[in-house]
């Protein structure tokens, strides 16, 4: 007889492993999510670089972990102040500020462990600071903050005599492109501290530091001391040393002198007045004719001062038009809803945007065009036609200035330009200069002067000087043009340099 076995139905053995199955996937999920966490860790302490050299800022994920795939990003305050940007593999320097372009490199070498170096060149004032690094993977971010601590040595100190003062001798010191700011400190031939009489510390362009102390020897005192230039920072410093000769210390009581000099005074005032006096009488009628004679010439000075104006307002007009140069509009820059001519002089706002690549020198939240012709050097001038235009800018930037999103047209931003919005016509400085416009220009003028540095605007309806700006340029610059949004165009027009006309429109 054969023995039976026990059954076993499929649905009891499926019931029996899903809780081992659930149990299973939920320790792979939390492991995954533990793995996926991170810190980012800086250095301790401050990243210390000098002036002109090279600053390297590193930071590292903790656990080390590979970043290749990450996003890694050096900013300054700001999210968008971008120092450098690591993005897809590779390094992205689209966002990036223009005071770091072409000064960073990012060291990759250790970055499947998770640990990168930025190396800063070219070190300026304005790097001091603080730097955030920041880290994003596909789950999750962190990121660490760190300080970078610039400082550099001045002039050595130069030392002069200004001359006598409260019966002494004053000796100025003087001493510049530090930072941050220095300490000075006079001291005598023993080492010791000397008050000063005055010390005047100002910062120059570029953000170095200049600082000016004086002190007051006597014959009594100390006649050779030193100055002392110190970096607080770096805790170095440099002196210069003087030595000052008997003959030089004054001879004569000084309150006598000042008591003799005020009664030499008093006795020429009361000379003066009686003579005056006297007089007062005997010339009222020559006085008056006098008055009447010296009105009559400020009549004529005035009306020769009009004529010079005016002479010299078209002087520089047509000194500018003597460098007249072919400008033409560059269609890879045009913002998608600008229409441009055929002969690409003459652009206007449409409402329909066009179906154009987004390149890295396309405009494309602005309704702004590039001039193709780019200059590096010399002199050029070019005349627009704005008609009855309510809007518009003219100018040049620098080749590198920003296109993408949204940017400020002014000289720190690589923008040298001029507007007319909302019915007033400024400069684009930081703030708005109101541009002195008597008569509405049809037509705008602009003058680029390379190596001065300067970009000046004209009106060609009037002839007269709008404004100059003055800077100083070290890369290509190109005309820049901004139609605003009323379909009005902007034409380049022909100038006729040699006849001094008002040249033609082209098309």
């Amino acid at each position: 007889m054969m023995g039976k076995f026990p059954t076993f139905s499929r649905s009891s053995t499926v019931s029996s492993a899903l809780p081992g199955y659930l149990t299973l996937c939920l320790a792979l999920l939390v492991h995954r999510l533990a793995s996926a966490q991170f810190k980012v860790r800086g250095p301790e302490r401050p990243v210390a670089a000098s002036l002109g050299g090279e600053a390297v800022l590193s930071c590292h994920l903790s656990p080390s972990m590979s970043a290749e795939n990450m996003e890694v990003r050096w900013f300054r305050g700001k999210f968008s102040s971008v120092v450098h940007l690591y993005r897809g593999g590779k390094d992205q320097y689209g966002l990036q500020m223009v005071e770091y372009q072409g000064r960073t490199e990012l060291l990759k070498d250790d970055i499947t462990n998770g640990r990168v170096f930025l190396r800063i060149h070219n070190i300026r004032p304005s790097d001091n600071g603080q730097y955030t690094c920041y880290f994003q993977s596909s789950v999750s971010y962190e990121e660490a903050l760190l300080e970078l601590r610039v400082a550099g040595l001045g002039s050595a100190p130069a030392i002069s005599m200004e001359g006598h003062q409260d019966g002494g001798v004053q000796v100025v010191c003087q001493s510049s492109g530090w930072y941050p700011q220095p300490e000075a400190v006079w001291r005598d031939h023993q080492g010791q501290r000397l008050p000063s009489v005055s010390e005047k510390t100002s910062q120059e362009a570029g953000g170095l530091f200049q600082t000016e102390t004086a002190i007051v020897l006597t014959e009594e005192s100390n006649r050779k001391v030193s100055c002392h230039i110190r970096n607080p920072r770096l805790n170095q410093e440099t002196e210069s040393v003087i030595s000052i000769a008997e003959l030089f210390f004054p001879r004569v009581n000084a309150w006598m002198v000042s008591v003799w000099v005020s009664v030499a005074l008093l006795v020429t005032v009361i000379a003066v007045a009686s003579f005056c006096f006297w007089r007062q009488y005997h010339a009222k009628e020559t006085l008056r004719s006098a008055l009447d004679s010296e009105k009559e010439k400020l009549r004529s000075a005035m009306k020769q001062q009009k004529a010079d104006y005016e002479a010299m307002k078209e002087l520089g007009l047509m000194r500018a038009r003597g460098y007249a140069a072919t400008v033409t509009l560059d269609p890879d820059t045009a913002h998608p809803n600008l229409i441009l001519s055929e002969g690409r002089k003459r652009v206007r706002y449409g409402n329909t945007r066009q179906a154009l690549p987004d390149t890295p020198q396309r405009f494309d939240t602005c309704a702004c065009v590039l001039g193709t012709e780019g200059f590096a050097g010399g002199r050029r001038y070019w005349e627009v036609e704005v008609g009855d235009k309510t809007e518009w800018y003219l100018g040049v930037c620098r080749e590198s200035a920003s296109r993408k999103a949204s940017f400020r047209t002014t000289p720190s931003d690589g923008y040298w330009a001029v507007w007319l919005s909302y019915g007033k016509y400024q400069a684009c400085t930081s703030p708005l200069t109101p541009l002195p416009v008597s008569v509405r220009p049809s037509r705008v003028g602009v003058f680029l002067d390379y190596e001065a540095g300067e970009v000046s605007f004209y009106n060609v309806t009037d002839r007269s000087h709008l404004f100059t700006f003055t800077d100083t340029f070290s890369e290509m610059i190109r005309p820049y043009f901004r139609t605003g949004y009323d379909a009005s165009p902007l034409t380049i027009c022909l100038v006729l340099a040699q006849t001094g006309g008002t040249g033609s429109t082209m098309s």
